[in-house]
């Protein structure tokens, strides 16, 4: 695919600047690579410095323009400026992947043994800073003629598995908050889509430390997602707004 121009109208807006938290392994760095073969430019974070400069190196060498932050998503003051060296570097946001997740202790604990801190921690990562972030880049999505925010969230938001209440139930808030976000933004102009999408299981740092005895190659890589979350960039907002995706299902109907 041609580098996008942001002066070429014909080229979907979501595919020019593209925002991925957790952006620096696992699903976000296959998505930031993959966005950025695209010809996307990208903004990524995450907390470890080094993996994250070896994923924006790696998004560079596909000719993509990349800001990398490193920090914390669960600190406002981040979060702020995340949202404005995005609108700073390139006068929009096209697409927020609120990607950047916590587990919350492992082993995995029951619920009720699970501490009070690890219930704020997962709540504050995996529910308030996706919902702040979106606050915080509204001026910037506004800018875009097609804005999109996807939350990645989790099979665990409806299992109630036993050991994963902490991560379950904070993704499982996130999917409330998310189908109230797609009516409460469906009257902006432009309109912002919000959808959340479930990438189902992949072999991936955080799924290795929730099952540790389990085999990760039975698991696929996150490159078995990418193709999904490229074709979600393409749709139009009715075919997006107010949505939960099954990436499984998905990849299942086109015999993937």
């Amino acid at each position: 695919m041609a580098a996008f121009d942001r002066t070429d109208s014909s080229v979907p807006s979501h595919h020019g600047v593209v925002l991925i938290t957790g952006g620096s392994k696992g699903l976000g760095r296959a998505l930031a690579e993959a966005f950025a073969a695209r010809g996307a430019s990208l903004v990524l974070c995450a907390r470890d410095e080094a993996t994250l400069r070896e994923a924006a190196g790696a998004c560079r060498s596909r000719g993509a323009a990349v800001v990398p932050l490193a920090g914390d998503v669960a600190d406002d003051a981040f979060r702020r400026r995340l949202a404005g060296e995005a609108g700073r570097a390139f006068g929009r946001i096209d697409l927020l992947i609120n990607n950047a997740s916590t587990l919350g202790p492992t082993p995995l604990p029951p619920l009720l043994q699970a501490s009070p801190e690890a219930l704020h921690r997962a709540y504050e990562v995996n529910l308030v800073a996706p919902l702040r972030l979106v606050t915080q880049t509204l001026p910037w999505l506004g800018r875009s003629a097609g804005p999109t925010v996807v939350n990645v969230t989790s099979d665990a938001a409806l299992g109630g598995y036993p050991g994963w209440g902490v991560y379950g139930a904070s993704k499982a808030a996130l999917e409330l908050a998310s189908r109230t976000l797609a009516g409460e933004l469906a009257g902006l102009q432009p309109p912002v889509a919000v959808c959340w999408v479930d990438p189902g299981d992949m072999d991936t740092e955080m799924h290795r430390a929730a099952e540790p005895d389990a085999d990760p190659a039975s698991w696929p890589t996150p490159e078995r997602v990418v193709p999904f979350f490229l074709w979600l960039a393409d749709q139009p907002y009715d075919a997006v707004n107010g949505r939960r995706f099954e990436v499984r299902r998905w990849l299942e109907e086109r015999g993937a």
